[in-house]
């Protein structure tokens, strides 16, 4: 079903629900680790608003700021789940678990790297040891990774066999991927146990400032300083990347739907241990949409694209811009850094290969939620500007 959430509900703390119940009867207990990242907002707050109500524990080490999760049914914990003791010391006591939703990762080495591998499955590991044990109804856990489950980035690229990416592509033999890590510990820990599922999305759109590979937030803070300092909103990239289809948008709301239905429909479905694409639907190109996002943002667009245009270079020293920006809008206080990452818009406007899968499988069991990305772009700016993060 496609979803009903309503527009400004992801900034407004009165859209919470205030149920009759007590919490102590609340049957779904969700625990949310990386609750402040772009999928992990949006899930806490799609649950809370079920009926009947979820309780849900929110994990993160640092708070979201600022704090738009106001319920009685919430609950934040701040831990560092790199520390083995600190996990068992603040999880250890949440018997009442019944559904685990895993939406973090840990960005401090770059992906393809054994400590990148190592570093997340400590994570996972140490959270799942310090929970399986104490949490007597846990019912299903789920893991988010990503698309790049299916191509290596350190190539060759070969533009000439490409495919759309389906959950049984095999893994890439000579890629250390932490996504594979964390499947394998999952088939590891669960197996006979408890009920799991994985998903995997494509480009991100959705509101945080605590997130690595924060689309919405570039595109945003990008378009902020061009309108500022008078500039065109130049689109820097590859010409195939332009004018053809590269990549599959997933709007957060059908990430956070498509979690909720796999940990709510696993028995029914016997989708135990399945992976699942995690994408909007209609494929887009960045030439048809970025003179409409543009608009959107109030700024100039030039015709065409500018192929020697790199937004590191260009957006480089900006931090007092924007600086500026949040003091004369009276926005949230953040920095440049919370919001925008001008490496990964390079990269991604520089894709050397399409990442692109297909939706056959979650379509053929039902889950129907699609989006337009151009929607998403337009309908998260309106929300960031809600929340006062944009101007």
């Amino acid at each position: 079903m496609v979803s009903t959430w309503k527009k400004g509900s992801a900034s407004s703390s009165s859209a919470l629900p205030m149920a009759m119940a007590t919490i102590e009867e609340t049957n779904n207990v969700a625990i949310i680790f990386g609750v402040t990242g772009l999928v992990g907002r949006v899930l806490a707050r799609r649950l809370l608003l079920e009926e009947p109500s979820w309780k849900v524990y929110g994990i993160a080490r640092n708070p979201e700021i600022p704090n738009t999760l106001i319920s009685p049914f919430y609950h934040f914990i701040s831990c560092n789940l790199l520390n083995p003791l600190e996990a068992k010391k603040k999880l250890s006591g949440l018997q009442d678990v019944t559904h685990v939703f895993w939406v973090t990762w840990a960005s401090q080495f770059p992906f393809e790297t054994q400590e990148s591998c190592e570093q997340n499955k400590a994570m996972m590991s140490n959270a799942l040891n310090s929970m399986l044990s104490v949490a007597k109804n846990l019912k299903h856990v789920s893991l988010q990774t990503g698309t790049k489950h299916y191509v290596s980035l350190q190539g060759p690229f070969d533009e000439e066999k490409f495919l759309y990416y389906h959950e049984e592509f095999p893994r890439m033999s000579r890629s250390l991927n932490f996504y594979y890590a964390l499947e394998d510990l999952l088939m590891e820990k669960l197996s006979g146990k408890v009920s799991w599922s994985v998903h995997r999305p494509g480009l991100l759109m959705g509101s945080s400032v605590r997130s690595f590979y924060n689309f919405m937030g570039s595109l945003c803070v990008y378009g902020a300083i061009c309108k500022h300092l008078k500039l065109p909103f130049v689109f820097g990239g590859t010409r195939k990347c332009w004018e053809e289809a590269y990549i599959d948008g997933s709007d957060t709301r059908l990430v956070a739907e498509q979690h909720i239905w796999a940990a709510t429909k696993s028995d029914v479905l016997s989708i135990n241990g399945q992976a699942f694409n995690s994408i909007n639907g209609p494929s887009f190109t960045w030439k048809e949409i970025w003179p409409i996002v543009g608009k959107k943002l109030g700024v100039q667009v030039p015709l065409d694209l500018v192929e020697n245009f790199w937004f590191s270079k260009a957006m480089a020293e900006k931090q007092q811009v924007w600086e500026e920006i949040v003091v004369e809008n009276g926005l949230v206080q953040t920095s440049v850094e919370n919001l925008a990452n001008w490496e990964f818009l390079d990269a991604l406007f520089r894709c050397p290969f399409k990442l692109m899968g297909t939706r056959d499988k979650v379509d053929g069991l039902g889950f129907g939620a699609r989006y337009k990305t151009l929607n998403s772009i337009l309908y998260w700016i309106d929300c960031m500007r809600d929340e006062k993060i944009i101007p």
